[in-house]
């Protein structure tokens, strides 16, 4: 099991569009078109580079080759300063550990060392997405909007934001 103080890894290898999708499926929490999505996030990284859009953080495990977390993030288009969390996911078995808190700080911290000052974050409303929304309220974010039955019947966008210290 990777180290808790292990530095993460920014640039995307050949390797890391499956590991992705291995990683988000482990999860159970997201559909087959969602990790497809995961997955081509990634791959346009690769092929675009920073003209992507997409600044990504990786949590390998250093005994074996399995992506232990990673996050997705990138500037909002036509705002001064606003950045979208698109992705953050931790093994299952790596959960609790405070590798999802260290992937989320690491995540803000180069939000704010490119000009950054606020972070978005979208997640479902279901009520198997408790413990991720009370992850985020714990790591300072707040429930900024609600959209009714967004994702489909009954399954709401409930949108996070965090205003990052010092701004």
């Amino acid at each position: 099991m990777s180290d808790p103080q292990q530095p993460f890894r920014s640039t995307p290898a050949p390797a890391d569009p499956a590991r992705v999708g291995e990683l988000l499926t482990a999860t159970a929490f997201f559909r087959a078109d969602e990790v497809a999505i995961g997955i081509e996030l990634i791959e346009e990284r690769i092929a675009q580079g920073a003209a992507s859009g997409y600044e990504l953080l990786f949590a390998d495990d250093p005994a074996t080759p399995r992506l232990l977390g990673y996050s997705c993030f990138g500037e909002i288009p036509l705002t001064r300063g606003s950045w979208d969390l698109y992705w953050i996911a931790v093994a299952p078995d790596a959960q609790g550990r405070g590798l999802g808190r260290r992937l989320l700080t690491e995540s803000e911290q180069r939000i704010a060392a490119a000009g950054g000052h606020r972070v978005f974050v979208d997640t479902s409303g279901r009520a198997d997405y408790e413990p991720t929304r009370a992850f985020y309220e714990r790591c300072g974010y707040h429930a900024a909007a609600r959209l009714t039955d967004f994702y489909a019947p009954g399954d709401d966008k409930v949108v996070y934001a965090r205003t990052l210290a010092g701004r």
